[in-house]
């Protein structure tokens, strides 16, 4: 039962008073209730037919299947077409998604959504102000969601709630749970033993309209995790050590699994923390198997209902004995050191005990300019408990932080708990700055003052990702990601040349000391304080609801449907840009200041590729004009060659489109005009979201075949009549000389992701369907 007193929000959970009672999914919600029956029935269903232990990530997933009598089942081959319980949005792809929803014409979701407003606030100058700041430059936007949430059955976490992953695993996640997310940390939830994936807005339109959701079959790795963590040693570290040991795109069509006896030293919200940095890994998702640690958590923040229930249905929340894994890393908890990884990739690992050397030797700035904690990756009770420890005996010698601070609560209800248990003031008088519930420097919502644009400098953050230029916009801040007891004691020394376990700071009194390790709460003594109520409910009917967007709007815009695929090859293709080395969603589609552009697609498709670099000049956003000759920026191009009903190609390097989960990337290129992308590789969501919007994303047969390509040449991709699942097609590359040669490309389309290209993209596809059905 939900109460309102005040503003604040109480919880009363009645206890469960039989077996197998229904138990709601969350308090938000009590008329939709968790289904571990069906659940159990698929496995079992699935079991008998492979005949073999199954993995905890298969019992979830397999439990989720349409079909599972029939379905095809193959690791890594096969397309799954799974039910999920439920979808959550975060705000800056939220408005994309509802967008499409709207044009979908359906008049309410099929399942239980949620809206979370987390990533449109800036880091200014102080939570409180920064928020209500946000509220009056986000209006429109707000306003469009919430009215759009009440229309379409959708819940509304107003601005100020906390980031969607936190909110998530306090409210929504629970054992055995499918949920998809439009943000590629969605995976977070995995550490209460969830299977939570990231995914494009187009995907969610999918699931919310009520029709099977397509996965390729994953892969299972699996980390087994003996001994116990210790000392200066976190959760973030076992997740910092694996990036490190399968590289950005390691994890990609795989579920990380972490089973073994080390598990049950990780507190729930530290097993988050594991699963939340997966993304940076390529993993589709990771998950930890059902565990008192869960149970605890579950407890403590109003489900214990919950946890009643998956206690009966426990052994298919756990692997079975025997199980197989496609791949197996261990680690030994107990001889984990402190890690640090970067800069500006996340998989760059480093014992925090070399880090100072390996700085002075690559020319890296050892002096630390700013320390960040919080972000979905690190913002629990605990992360700020640990640091509040570090910081509270840096006070008692009469010592504050040298570098910049700031305190980023990962949800109101943190918030709330923290300032009534004192950890807040406590980072407050070490020198800390407390900003809003939100996502803020993480993803680039930074007005940042202490440096000028192109001054090199060093930062630490908790966060999770450091590509080039994501939290400052500055290509020269080399970022370092690292667990939030870390960030503090190294803005405490101000250098990266400070080793915690190891060496002394001098106290104001002139003597010498050494940090202890930090101990903390993993959960608080007292009950969570829930703080301000910041969810809207959405009406039983919503029908009478109007959602505005003004066709003057600069922030939002309806979508009008793509070309349909005309039937023929795509012949003469320009290339717009030949890519060289890394290009994240970040390169393609800019965050920060753009962000205010996420539902407007014309507005914001001006920052298509605007950081990816050209291999022929090696700049960003200058690109040769085919046409005309002329260099100039990679959007402006884009739209001349639209404007002259020209199509054109872009042509990338290793794991194209990793990092978040923005469909901008690929809704963006396919509104300007592009077709195809010619890739090494692609990151898993980005190759999707491509398939999604109507575009082909092909990769090279032969890698070397990169090299052929020229910016200066015209492709043609032929045998589109004969596409086929499994088929590869024919590129003729044509040169300027007027010589010409032929390369092979891989693609990973099924049947029906055939249909969404020929339709022009998968919701064209489901209007048809929808048609025919009617």
């Amino acid at each position: 039962q939900h109460v309102l007193n005040s503003g604040v929000r109480r919880y009363h959970v009645a206890p469960v008073l039989c077996q197998r009672a229904k138990v709601a999914m969350s308090h938000f919600e009590p008329n939709e209730h968790i289904n571990y029956e069906k659940l159990e029935k698929n496995i079992n269903i699935v079991r008998k037919r492979l005949d073999r232990p199954l993995t905890l990530s298969e019992k979830i997933v397999y439990g989720h299947l349409d079909d599972p009598a029939k379905q095809e089942i193959e690791r890594g081959k096969t397309y799954l077409r799974l039910r999920p319980d439920r979808v959550a949005m975060q705000d800056a792809t939220a408005q994309m998604a509802m967008l499409q929803f709207i044009s979908s014409g359906l008049p309410k979701v099929a399942v239980p959504s949620t809206i979370h407003c987390d990533h449109l606030i800036e880091a200014q100058s102080g939570g409180e102000k920064d928020l209500q700041r946000a509220k009056d430059i986000n209006q429109e936007v707000y306003n469009f969601l919430a009215t759009a949430g009440a229309k379409y059955g959708v819940g509304f976490w107003k601005p100020g709630s906390g980031i969607i992953h936190q909110i998530i695993l306090e409210n929504y996640s629970y054992p055995g749970v499918m949920l998809i997310g439009t943000d590629s940390h969605t995976p977070n939830g995995g550490g209460l033993g969830g299977i939570c994936i990231g995914v494009g807005g187009a995907d969610a339109v999918d699931v919310m309209a009520g029709i099977p959701w397509e996965l390729k079959c994953p892969k299972v790795i699996g980390v087994k995790l003996t001994g116990k963590l210790s000392g200066w040693s976190s959760p973030k570290d076992v997740i910092l050590k694996v990036a490190g040991i399968l590289t950005v795109k390691g994890g990609t069509g795989a579920i990380i699994e972490y089973h073994g006896p080390g598990v049950d030293s990780i507190s729930c919200t530290g097993m988050a923390t594991i699963c939340n940095m997966g993304a940076e890994i390529g993993a589709t998702t990771s998950v930890f198997p059902y565990n008192a640690r869960m149970k605890k958590y579950l407890g403590k923040t109003g489900r214990a209902d919950i946890a009643a229930l998956a206690d009966e249905f426990q052994q298919h929340l756990v692997p079975d004995s025997g199980c197989q894994y496609d791949q197996v890393i261990e680690i030994n908890l107990s001889e984990l050191k402190p890690h640090i990884n970067g800069p500006f990739t996340p998989d760059l690992a480093h014992p925090v005990s070399d880090i100072g050397a390996v700085a002075e030797k690559e020319g890296w700035p050892v002096d630390i300019r700013v320390g960040l904690i919080g972000s979905c990756t690190n913002s629990s009770y605990e992360d700020m408990g640990r640091s509040a420890a570090v910081a509270k005996q840096a006070l008692a010698h009469g010592l504050k932080c040298r570098s910049k601070f700031t305190i980023t609560p990962g949800s109101e209800q943190i918030r709330a708990t923290i300032e009534r248990d004192g950890y807040a003031q406590i980072l407050r008088e070490v020198g800390g700055l407390v900003l809003a519930n939100a996502c803020g420097p993480c993803i680039g919502q930074w007005d940042r003052k202490d440096i000028k644009k192109g001054e090199k400098n060093t930062i630490v953050t908790s966060y999770n990702r450091n590509f080039t230029g994501r939290n400052d916009a500055n290509p020269e801040t080399h970022a370092f990601v690292t667990s939030p007891e870390i960030v503090t004691a190294l803005s405490i020394a101000g250098t990266l040349k400070f080793n915690p376990e190891t060496d002394f700071l001098t106290g104001a009194d002139g003597k010498k000391f050494k940090l202890e390790a930090p101990d903390a709460d993993e959960l608080p003594k007292l009950e969570f304080d829930p703080g301000q109520d910041t969810y809207q409910y959405p009406p039983k009917d919503g029908s009478g609801q109007h959602v505005d967007v003004s066709p003057t709007s600069q922030r939002l815009q309806l979508l009008e449907p793509f070309d349909k695929w005309d039937g023929k090859d795509l012949e003469d293709m320009l290339i717009l840009i030949k890519v060289k080395g890394k290009c994240t969603t970040d390169h393609i589609s800019a965050a920060g200041p753009w962000l205010k552009f996420r539902g407007h697609l014309d507005n914001i498709s001006n920052n298509l590729l605007i950081g990816a670099i050209n291999i022929e000049n090696g700049k960003a956003n200058s690109v040769r004009n085919a046409l005309t000759q002329e260099f100039g920026p990679v959007p402006d191009t884009a739209r001349y060659y639209k404007k002259m009903g020209v199509k054109w190609a872009v042509i990338g390097d290793e794991n194209y489109g990793e990092g978040s989960s923005r469909e901008h990337a690929a809704l963006e290129p396919r509104h300007l005009g592009g077709r195809v992308i010619i890739t090494k590789s692609f990151a898993r969501i980005h190759e999707t979201n491509l398939k999604k919007q109507g575009l082909l994303p092909l990769t090279f047969a032969d890698p070397a075949d990169y090299n052929k390509i020229h910016p200066v040449d015209k492709l043609s991709i032929v045998g589109l009549a004969n596409f086929a699942p499994g088929k590869p097609l024919k590129c003729i590359i044509k040169h300027p000389n007027g010589s010409q040669e032929t390369i092979m490309l891989n693609h990973t389309f099924n049947e029906s992701q055939i249909e969404w290209f020929q339709a022009g993209s998968a919701l064209n596809r489901m209007k048809e369907l929808q048609q025919k059905a009617s």
